[in-house]
Formats: C-alpha cells, sequence, structure tokens
C-alpha cells in the first residue's frame, strides 16, 4: 500500500473509481479484447464525470489536478489496461488544448472534452516513429488563410473512434522539428480517411488505426498553438502521458499478482497449496517490492507535474522502470499458473500480450534509455 497523502477529495475519487473499476470495467476487459473498442462503457465512463474529471469547472470538469488523473488511470488500469490507456491517449491530445489553446479553443473544446468527446493525439507516422521529427505529413497556408492538410499517420491510439484528432505536421520543412506545428482536426473534415482497425497483439480494447489526409483544408483557427511549436508542445506532452504508462503498468501488474495469489493459494501440489513453496513466495515477494516501486515513482512525478515543475527525466524514469519490470510481473505470473497461464479462460495471457506496449508506447524502452542516459551524463 503506498503512503502518499491524497487530499479528502482525492481518496473519494479513488474509492469511487474503484468500486466503478470492479463493477463496470474488469467484467468487460476479456470482451474488449475479443470485440475492440466499448462504446457502451465509455458512455459509462463519461456519466461517471470520469472523461473530464482534471479540467477546471468552468469547462465542465471535475477540478482535479494532475495527480487525480493519475489515480483515475491507476485504478482503471486494475481493470482493463485498455480502457487505461483509451483515456491517457483522450487526455494526450485535450490536454494540448488545456495548456496551449487560445481561450477561444479551451471555450470550444474543453466541454467536448468533458462531456465525452473523444480525442486523439496523431504524430506518429509509418516512416517516423521514435524519430519524431522525421514527419512527412505537410500544412501550407490557404489562399482564404486557412491551411492545407496532406499527408498520414499510423499508430494512432483512439482513431476511428475520436471526435477531433490533434495532428502534427511540418509548416517549414526545411526548419528540422522548429518547423512543426500542431492541427485540431474533426472528425468529419472532408479529405480525412480513416483506414482499418489494426488487429493488435494486446490492448485490443483501446482502438488504433492509420489516417490519410488528402487536401484538407483547415480554418485558420485551426492550428493550435504557435506555429513551429508543435514538436515542443508534443514532448511536454508526452512527458505527462509517460507518468500515465507508469500508472497502467502498476495498475496491470496489480490486476496480474491479484489473480496469481488467488491462484497460488487454491492450486494444490504435493500436499499443499503452491503458495506454501518458497519458489512461488519468492517471485510473490519481488512483484510485490517492484509494484510499491511504481507506484512511487508515479505518484511522485505526478506531483512534480501538479506543482508545475519540469518532469522530464523522472517522467521517462518512471515509464522505462514500469513498463520494464510490468511485463516481466505479468510474465511471473502466467508462470505461477503453468498450464493455466497459457489459456485465455484464466486471463494472464491477455495480461501479458497488454503489458508489451508498455515498452513501446510513448516512447521505446531504447528511446527513453537515451534520454536518460544522455539528461545523466551531461548534468553537473
Amino acid at each position: 500500500m503506498i503512503t502518499f497523502q491524497f487530499t479528502e477529495e482525492q481518496n473519494m475519487i479513488r474509492d469511487m473509481v474503484r468500486e466503478f473499476t470492479k463493477k463496470e470495467v474488469e467484467p468487460r476487459d476479456k470482451w474488449m479484447d475479443e470485440n475492440g473498442f466499448d462504446y457502451d462503457l465509455h458512455k459509462k465512463l463519461t456519466q461517471a464525470g470520469l472523461m473530464g474529471i482534471h479540467l477546471a469547472e468552468k469547462y465542465g470538469g471535475g477540478g482535479g489536478d494532475a495527480v487525480t488523473s493519475i489515480i483515475v488511470i491507476h485504478e482503471l488500469a486494475k481493470g482493463s489496461a485498455s480502457v487505461a490507456l483509451f483515456l491517457d491517449a483522450n487526455w494526450l491530445a485535450a490536454d494540448l488544448i488545456l495548456y496551449h489553446g487560445s481561450e477561444a479553443q479551451k471555450d470550444k473544446y474543453l466541454p467536448l472534452a468533458a462531456q465525452g468527446k473523444i480525442f486523439a493525439f496523431g504524430l506518429t507516422e509509418s516512416s517516423a516513429g521514435s524519430d519524431a521529427a522525421g514527419i512527412k505529413s505537410t500544412v501550407v497556408p490557404a489562399e482564404d488563410g486557412g491551411w492545407i492538410l496532406n499527408g498520414g499517420k499510423a499508430w494512432i491510439t483512439n482513431s476511428g473512434v475520436a471526435d477531433y484528432y490533434v495532428i502534427l505536421a511540418k509548416t517549414d520543412p526545411e526548419a528540422g522539428n522548429k518547423g512543426i506545428s500542431a492541427f485540431i482536426v474533426p472528425k468529419e473534415v472532408e479529405g480525412l480517411t480513416v483506414g482499418k482497425f489494426e488487429d493488435k497483439m494486446g490492448m485490443r480494447g483501446s482502438a488504433t488505426c492509420e489516417l490519410s489526409f488528402d487536401n484538407i483544408h483547415l480554418p485558420a483557427d485551426a492550428l493550435l498553438g504557435d506555429l513551429g511549436k508543435g514538436f515542443k508542445m508534443a514532448m511536454e506532452a508526452l512527458d505527462g502521458a509517460r507518468i500515465s504508462i507508469g500508472a497502467i503498468a502498476a495498475g496491470l501488474s496489480e490486476h496480474a499478482m491479484t489473480v496469481a495469489k488467488n491462484y497460488a493459494n487454491e492450486r494444490m501440489t504435493f500436499g499443499k497449496p503452491i503458495a506454501k513453496h518458497q519458489g512461488i513466495q519468492f517471485k510473490f515477494a519481488d512483484m510485490a517490492a517492484e509494484i510499491r516501486a511504481m507506484e512511487l515513482l508515479t505518484y511522485d512525478t505526478a506531483r512534480m507535474k501538479a506543482e508545475g515543475k519540469r518532469h522530464t527525466l523522472e517522467a521517462a524514469e518512471t515509464k522505462l522502470f514500469s513498463g520494464t519490470r510490468c511485463t516481466q510481473i505479468c510474465l511471473e505470473c502466467q508462470q505461477v499458473l503453468g498450464g493455466n497461464g497459457y489459456s485465455k479462460e484464466y486471463n494472464v495471457e491477455r495480461f501479458v500480450r497488454d503489458a508489451k506496449l508498455l515498452e513501446i508506447g510513448e516512447g521505446t524502452n531504447e528511446i527513453l534509455r537515451m534520454l536518460i542516459g544522455g539528461t545523466v551524463l551531461a548534468q553537473k
């Protein structure tokens, strides 16, 4: 149990989301793995006030801070990593408007976010994943003062179900990452084509598609933030998203360990429950310690964000440790179940598939190690 001091309101939110997860989310996780995005569950998330829990009350939100939002992600992940990832991606996009939008953009889009409209963040392309500055989508000025968008995106979480996209594109191809800008694109705009849903290994309850842009005409006020500042905005947004990955990893790991613990206490071998065997006990000792470390890293970094402190290094460390250990914990839980761990009936094989994304999305382990190592070595 973590010893972080939450406010009374945050404790109430945690308890509410925990109950909501047990009742509404966890029972649907297997269904989503087999069928994809759950529109009915999205409606329930909206009705529970969770879609805009961290947005200001003037926009119809719950008025929570960065710690509050991480509490929500963490608790949801204990029932479904897919649902937690969906909300993480939704906030990643909507928060770009929260932090960088004009007052008019905030007044228009943030109430929609609180009301449950879905947002997606479009940075990755088929030839530009880890090398985010290598994107090839372009935006040029239109004669009427608006913009013309061409190109495409790949591996965009929430694409296909999103109402609005925040798309990163080159406005000055010669300026490198300082020539990238962000634009708000509604789903119904002419020239936007959404590809087929990806048949993914895991996180199958979150929607992922390719997008293509064919001479999409956008109004002048589609530009989000300053021209040429899109890359910097995106990197700051990913800092926050990496904290969410820490929360998802901690929640998913706990979910897997709970299933394995229940099994270990019931499964009999050599005349006693396998929980009484030292080899099994050692696994749970390591898992419990690592889950606590994930939680402490995650909430400490969330607190930094809530206080407005720079947290790029800490968010990268949180994601690297949590994502890596989550995969190993889920594999250990599968091992505890033995042959049953290989069966879909016992759920843990799904957790293994879900966990692997946490080492890839929002910055691969390799990119994070470069970021962390370079930063640490440059410190005086």
